[in-house]
């Protein structure tokens, strides 16, 4: 069975070396030796000033919305995983979405203006995919209007745009350190920001409001990492530049072996140094899709249908039609992409999916 990801998880024995230490210092949370360790590197990893790591990816937004957004109206995308989403509605705001470019699948930032009233707050939008949105554009136009900017860089670990880490643009960007990402911590998350006085107050809002042991900055929930997190972190980074070569290598071998008409590829955008760890296809009908997904299915192979639906379909917001994401979230499979994918299973999944074409 090919699925349409694998975890990568590092050699047991030198997690165990990690998980030693743990054992030795008795301590599993609170920021320890090990979360410590793990933030250090990863600031130098990815060339950044502040990083806060979390408990999971949604997390992050939750704490992002709950400090900017004001209960206002959040300008969105419809194409993106529903946390994006959720988090807005959690967080007693209001979605506004804008439809997606076509060949990007990142938000319109032609549209924007558009929707903007007196209660828009802040844009929150996704690079879809690692693929960046045009953030030029969307910081004029927030500066233009007095509006934050959020980025949801959940795909986004060691992506560059003209080579600046992506998750230096907006006020913020939050990243997912989930079992399936490129780089993880089990389930885990982390926000970014290079302002250090927004830094300060993202901090203690992960952190029940603490400041110190007695007192008190404000209101906060608990979203730290525990140090197994972490463990599991400082065990997977050492691997990244590996497993990216590897995802490149494979995303190359579909490139070669899918030879038919039927479908396109993810357009990405100029200037990045993207990290390919997905490999979407856009479909020309929903009805070729099916058809390509029962037959893969019928061989063993399991793509996803990601992102789908379309989040102004979501039962819990009220939004009008999205032609371009709707259109496209009924047409996109994600085909199999991990780390240790042979040559022969891409050429299986090509041939079964030029066959179907």
């Amino acid at each position: 069975m090919i699925n349409v990801t694998k975890t990568f998880l590092p050699p047991k024995e030198e997690y165990d070396r990690i998980l030693e230490e743990i054992w030795h210092s008795n301590q599993i949370a609170n920021g320890g030796k090990l979360h410590l360790e793990l933030r250090k590197k990863l600031k130098e990893r990815l060339e950044v000033d502040n990083i806060i790591l979390t408990a999971n990816g949604t997390l992050p937004l939750q704490i992002a919305l709950n400090l900017l957004g004001n209960e206002g109206e959040i300008i969105t995308t419809p194409f993106s995983y529903v946390a994006t989403t959720s988090s807005i509605v959690w967080e007693k705001c209001t979605p506004v979405f804008v439809d997606i470019d076509p060949d990007y699948l990142s938000i319109d930032e032609r549209k924007i203006e558009d929707v903007i009233t007196p209660r828009t707050t802040l844009i929150l939008a996704t690079h879809v995919f690692g693929n960046p949105c045009n953030v030029e554009a969307i910081e004029k136009i927030a500066r233009k209007h007095s509006l934050k900017v959020i980025y949801d860089a959940a795909h986004c670990f060691g992506v560059k745009y003209k080579k600046r880490s992506i998750f230096n643009y907006g006020n913020l960007s939050t990243c997912s350190f989930h079992a399936t990402k490129l780089f993880h911590t089990g389930e885990g998350g982390a926000i970014i920001t290079e302002n250090r006085s927004l830094h300060e107050q993202l901090f203690y809002r992960h952190n029940f409001g603490h400041e110190g042991e007695l007192a008190y900055h404000g209101l906060g929930i608990n979203a730290k990492m525990s140090e197994l997190q972490a463990g599991m972190g400082l065990a997977v980074l050492p691997y990244i530049d590996t497993i990216k070569t590897n995802l490149e290598q494979i995303s190359n071998w579909y490139d070669t072996y899918l030879n038919v008409h039927g479908y396109r590829k993810l357009a990405i955008r100029e200037f990045t140094e993207w990290n390919y760890s997905y490999y979407p296809v856009i479909f020309e009908s929903d009805k070729l899709l099916f058809k390509v997904q029962k037959k893969l299915n019928e061989h063993g192979v399991f793509p996803r249908r990601y992102f789908y639906p379309s989040l102004n379909k979501l039962p819990y917001v009220t939004a009008g039609p999205m032609a371009i994401s709707e259109s496209i979230a009924e047409r996109i499979l994600c085909l199999p992409l991990a780390f240790d994918l042979k040559e022969k299973e891409v050429v299986k999944i090509s041939k079964i999916i030029n066959s179907s074409i």
